[in-house]
């Protein structure tokens, strides 16, 4: 027998943000946005959110179905109509309906005695239960695509945010500046961030106040870093020249896993590798100007 009581306790509309007359897709949608951010493979230490994300499973299971949301409809306004009504009552006239009611159930339980081969209307909590029980045993081919793509996009995201490490991919650019030219052969470093910036996101850009036409720049992704080196020229009259420091990045693998959760240790990896990156965001002058000195 399954419990539903959770689920005749908690508003499933109110749990997804949408209305009671929301289209399917309208609670598809919703789904999609709440439960990205309380996904267990992103919350992997929060228990809260893992059991939010169980519930808005749920209440996408049952509101997905027309059957069971047929069944739950008639729960949600059996409920709102009992509140209404004992909100009507006082204290007395409350006593009175309980024992009212419990006399009809008695006799309404004699009569079924006496009638056993009358079939038994349902109550709408046992119709949502036996909706409930039959999502649980046919599955829910929605609810497993929803979680499918949810589960590729989260893993996708953490995946590539730990397989590019900026800090360890620097560039290196030089061009033509005379010693002592106050102009530094055309380029500062709010120009050169206008010439790499249509290729993505800056970490950071440094200009070399010892060496002339010299900076070292990080993006924030590897394809970024790639097309700066391949395709960036700078002021045709004084070109720059991009290369990575040190070796360059080893090529990318097919990433062919379907794997349908990100384990605890790639988790681990990323926060070690966001905690590393962080440190070595406040050491990042300092570093570069070693670099250069090496050079020199």
């Amino acid at each position: 027998m399954v419990d539903i009581k959770k689920f005749t306790d908690v508003d499933l509309y109110g749990l997804l943000g949408v209305e009671i007359s929301a289209s399917a897709t309208e609670i598809r949608k919703a789904y999609r946005k709440k439960a990205l951010d309380c996904h267990p493979d992103k919350n992997p230490d929060n228990p809260k959110a893992a059991e939010l994300f169980h519930e808005l499973a749920k209440a996408l299971e049952i509101l997905s179905d027309d059957s069971a949301r047929a069944a739950y409809d008639k729960v949600l306004h059996a409920r709102k109509a009992a509140e209404l009504r004992n909100r009507q009552l006082d204290s007395k006239r409350k006593k009175l309906k309980a024992d009212l009611e419990e006399r009809e159930r008695a006799a309404s339980a004699e009569a079924n005695k006496k009638k056993s081969y009358h079939t038994e209307a349902k109550s709408p909590e046992e119709e949502l239960r036996e909706e409930i029980e039959r999502l649980r045993k046919e599955g829910s081919r929605l609810l497993e695509e929803e979680q499918e793509l949810l589960r590729q996009q989260i893993h996708e995201t953490l995946r590539s945010t730990t397989v590019w490490d900026s800090s360890q991919h620097r560039i290196k650019i030089k061009w033509n500046a005379a010693k002592g030219d106050t102009t530094n052969g055309g380029y500062s470093e709010e120009v050169l961030r206008k010439y790499l910036q249509k290729f993505g996101d800056i970490e950071a850009i440094l200009v070399s106040t010892k060496k002339m036409g010299s900076a070292i720049v990080e993006f924030k992704t590897r394809e970024a870093s790639e097309m700066a080196i391949a395709y960036e020229k700078g002021n045709p009259e004084n070109p720059m020249r991009l290369e990575w420091i040190g070796e360059p990045p080893k090529e990318k693998k097919s990433t062919t896993q379907t794997s349908s959760t990100v384990n605890e240790r790639d988790y681990e990896d990323l926060v070690l590798r966001q905690m590393r990156q962080a440190e070595e965001r406040k050491r990042l002058i300092d570093q570069m100007m070693k670099e250069e000195d090496q050079e020199s």
